[in-house]
């Protein structure tokens, strides 16, 4: 049952540090909850997966390479709607028909741009070949992929109503949502991978299968939270979904493909620092991979403060409230750096700790790796801090809608001072694996030193006027 206050917006107007730390908590915590809901539901797949046997994981992991990276960037691409609805509500608290309109048109790029992502997919096997993969692993990743690339249109809209929900004071149905999710993902993977409840035992195609039945459920189960909920179902958001609104839809593509370039830049780097590892030798590639996987856990939370930092100073740029924009920004600033810190120190005094969550340390057959894995987690302390102050420092740029210039500071930090450092001292040091880390840690440390500065001169370079 909703009372009057359950209905009321969250604050806009200027409210103090503390205001402002209480509301950006109050949003962020229930979306890094979900994002590592979301982790889990990733991982569920490939606990699946490997039972099938090494050649059938190393197909599911190339097929979800290509199948993550398009989902990843389109999702930044439609993400950005969240900017546009919070701007929107900060200037017109019952903005129904805006917000809308931003839905309708963000919804719209959704579908568009999931078709574009299937027909990648449909191609899947001609492009694992073309990247010399082996015949009969693209041949697997094919026929994995032709499956999964049904998920991916709902998957991009779910990520459309998400950020609508989250945007107007319901981030905690992200959580619950995902949550659900991860059970749905364990039950259809049951279910069709080895072939329960009268269901054909698929193997590799049955967890693909199972990743398209979660999607459905994603979608479908936003679509009935948004038709329950009295604040989200007066927007009606798939009303007159037909009729097309081209300037909007025009202004997500030019304040979201920037997102989406940046996003594929730093996979990209990623990526390339896992083929430069490969080639120095396979433990390092192991304990490399390892030690991202912790560092990508860690980061899902400055991500959600950064998910959190768009909407609060899209709020505050929507009322022109040119101080509290500020206030907003900084505090999702120091809530991301100061939690990186936290697992920055963890990092250093127990890495060991962290390893345990994907592999056994103790273990003598994993000796090699996790040796590397610590010693490359050293470097990810200082890694982690500057990759949680440039995501919510670019999340807040978000919020006055500044892309374009993020863009360009990402891909120069990433693959000018980042891969040719990596380069270097992997290859032409005796630092190998470690100077590859460092590299990654450089190419971030300009990152957040360029969005932050951009961030403090804001005034100055009068991003925080709106212009329309």
């Amino acid at each position: 049952m909703h009372d009057g206050h359950a209905l009321k917006p969250l604050p806009l107007r200027s409210e103090g540090w503390r205001g402002e730390v209480a509301a950006t908590f109050r949003l962020a915590w229930p979306l890094a909850l979900a994002n590592l809901l979301q982790m889990l539901v990733h991982a569920v797949d490939v606990i699946f997966v490997a039972r099938l046997g090494e050649v059938e994981l190393a197909a599911s992991a190339l097929g979800i390479a290509l199948f993550g990276l398009l989902m990843w960037a389109f999702s930044g691409l439609t993400g950005i709607v969240a900017a546009l609805i919070a701007e929107e509500l900060g200037r017109r608290r019952h903005a129904v028909r805006e917000v809308r309109r931003s839905v309708r048109m963000g919804l719209w790029l959704a579908l568009a741009s999931g078709i574009v992502g299937m027909a990648i997919c449909w191609h899947g096997e001609a492009l694992m070949l073309a990247t010399g993969q082996d015949a009969h692993l693209s041949s697997r990743a094919g026929d994995f992929l032709r499956i999964i690339m049904w998920a991916m249109v709902p998957m991009i809209m779910a990520n459309v109503l998400r950020n609508f929900v989250s945007a107007l004071g319901r981030p905690v149905f992200a959580t619950a949502i995902t949550g659900l999710a991860l059970g749905t993902s364990v039950l259809a993977n049951y279910t069709f991978v080895f072939g329960h409840f009268g269901a054909p035992a698929m193997g590799l195609e049955g967890s693909a299968l199972a990743s398209v039945v979660t999607s459905l459920f994603i979608l479908a189960s936003y679509l009935v939270a948004i038709a329950t909920d009295r604040r989200l179902r007066r927007y009606q958001v798939l009303g007159n979904w037909w009729r097309p609104e081209w300037d909007r839809l025009r202004l997500l593509l030019k304040l979201g493909s920037p997102v989406m370039v940046i996003i594929i830049a730093e996979a990209g780097l990623f990526s390339g620092a896992a083929l430069l590892m490969g080639r120095i030798g396979a433990s390092e590639l192991a304990g490399h991979t390892v030690a991202l996987q912790v560092a990508a856990l860690a980061f899902q939370v400055p991500f959600g403060i950064g998910q959190a930092a768009t909407i609060r100073v899209g709020y505050h740029f929507g009322a022109g409230d040119r101080e509290a924009i500020g206030r907003a920004g900084w505090v999702g600033i120091v809530m991301g750096g100061g939690f990186m810190c936290f697992t920055a120190a963890l990092m250093i005094l127990a890495p060991e700790l962290l390893l345990r969550i994907y592999v056994d340390p103790l273990d003598p057959a994993n000796a090699a790796m996790v040796g590397f894995a610590v010693s490359y987690m050293v470097v990810a302390a200082a890694f982690q801090l500057f990759d949680g102050v440039q995501a919510v420092a670019a999340g807040a740029l978000r919020g006055v809608q500044d892309t374009r210039v993020p863009m360009l500071i990402a891909i120069f930090s990433y693959w000018v001072p980042g891969y040719g450092v990596a380069i270097w001292l992997g290859f032409y040091t005796p630092l190998e694996g470690t100077g590859v880390w460092i590299g990654l840690a450089i190419g971030l440390v300009f990152s957040a030193g360029l969005l932050t500065r951009r961030w403090s001169r804001r005034e100055r370079l009068g991003l925080t006027i709106r212009t329309a």
